[in-house]
């Protein structure tokens, strides 16, 4: 099944917690602090697989979770860091965050690579605190945690020609015919439900990728008939092959109205070169019924190739047009990472909000800072009250009205207040 579109979450792997621990050997008193660090929580990447055409591998698993580091050891040992987690998706593949809409990355060319988490550092072990004062701190770090996102996947085809029209004119078959491509073909509308690749080899060195397009009808842009879920597969195309049914009642009127649909969703695809295709001209009365038609079309600048799919006829000749059109248009660009311009965050930046059971502390730093506290540890305890002190919090619970025994919220973390 093609799938252009999934979401996921995705959380990075927590560092390992640094140690207590005092060295301990015969014939050696006090032999200090030799605790060691964390290892680093593993990253999340997502890495192209060329191979790929579809995101129908993220059906199914939603979720990726990357290990966490090992907590460190005695003798100084630095835990093990955990390995990255690594996400395949297919060329084409934009991502965006799913709460924010914002664009995180254009995944575009071969085993190109976007970190989308970070890991956590580990924390340190007790002996990185060690101080004139205080030669055998019970006092670590616990490992940062890892960063969670809840991301948007959109999928655009990668193609040289897009092939496009209203229903039933002709275009899965001719991407059948010129190549290895088996979409689904039948004699009504909608046959194809969803966008079909094939390749068109000329020689060991030329080739193009085809894409057909599901049949835009007038709304499209809208998302009516098939619209807006296949119109941004068009986006990665160089070139246009618009295919023409000549036995409609009005070609002319079905070439407006496509072209209208993509204007409406996109005005750069119009942009876009095109090739006409007239279709079905082994009927004897297509060609002599539409001569007018192709002049106009040729005055505009179209280039025009009347076809037969069913006969063969002409199809060298329109794929050697497209394949020269292709050779002269450059590339479209990929979708940078859109920088986002925010207010500088102040580190120590902080509110207290008065609730019925207490006082909740609102702080991205200190419900870091509490996240990698060893709490069973007095010495872990106190570094924390002077962080408190040393952002203000302290004296700002005191002027809000904090008594003995009231509950500070820090986070995920409930503490009884004491003076």
């Amino acid at each position: 099944m093609f799938i252009d579109e999934a979401i996921i979450f995705v959380r990075s792997g927590s560092g390992g917690g640094g140690m207590v621990h005092f060295r301990k050997e015969k014939y050696i008193n006090k032999g200090g602090p030799d605790g060691g660090d964390g290892g680093r929580g593993g990253d999340v990447v997502l890495q192209v697989r060329s191979t790929l055409n579809t995101l129908s591998t993220f059906r199914h698993k939603t979720r990726f979770i990357a290990g966490d580091g090992a907590g460190g050891g005695k003798q100084r040992q630095t835990g093990r860091s955990a390995e990255e987690l690594v996400i395949l998706v297919p060329p084409g593949t934009i991502v965006y965050e799913q709460d924010t809409g914002e664009t995180l990355g254009d995944l575009v060319y071969p085993d190109q690579r976007l970190v989308i988490c970070k890991g956590g550092r580990g924390g340190r072990g007790n002996v990185h605190f060690t101080t004139s004062r205080n030669q055998a701190p019970r006092l670590a770090e616990k490992g940062e945690p890892g960063e969670e996102k809840n991301l948007r996947l959109e999928l655009k085809l990668i193609a040289d020609v897009g092939i496009v029209g209203v229903p039933n004119a002709g275009k899965s078959s001719l991407l059948a015919a010129v190549t290895n491509a088996r979409p689904k073909i039948a004699g009504y509308p909608f046959t194809t439900i969803e966008p079909n690749l094939g390749v068109h080899v000329f020689d060991l060195d030329e080739s193009l990728v085809l894409a057909d397009i599901p049949g835009l009808i007038e709304g499209a842009h809208e998302g009516r008939g098939l619209g807006i879920a296949f119109l941004r597969h068009i986006q990665r195309t160089r070139v246009l092959i618009h295919v023409l049914d000549g036995l409609s009642a009005d070609p002319l009127a079905d070439f407006t109205q496509t072209n209208s649909e993509l204007a409406l969703f996109d005005p750069d695809l119009i942009k876009k070169p095109q090739i006409v295709a007239l279709n079905k001209i082994d009927q004897p009365q297509v060609l002599e019924q539409h001569k007018k038609m192709i002049k106009a079309l040729e005055k505009k600048g179209y280039p025009v190739f009347v076809i037969s799919v069913l006969a063969q006829t002409n199809l060298d000749l329109l794929l050697l047009k497209a394949l020269e059109l292709v050779k002269q248009t450059p590339e479209p660009e990929p979708v940078e990472t859109m920088p986002v311009y925010r207010a500088v965050e102040d580190p120590n930046a902080f509110t207290i909000e008065k609730e019925e059971d207490g006082y909740r502390v609102k702080s991205k730093a200190l419900v870091r800072a509490a996240e990698m506290t060893y709490w069973e540890y007095d010495a872990s305890i106190r570094r924390f009250q002077r962080l408190l002190e040393h952002m203000g919090i302290d004296k700002a619970l005191r002027e809000e009205g904090i008594q003995e025994g009231d509950t500070v919220y820090i986070g995920d973390y409930e503490l009884e207040w004491h003076d």
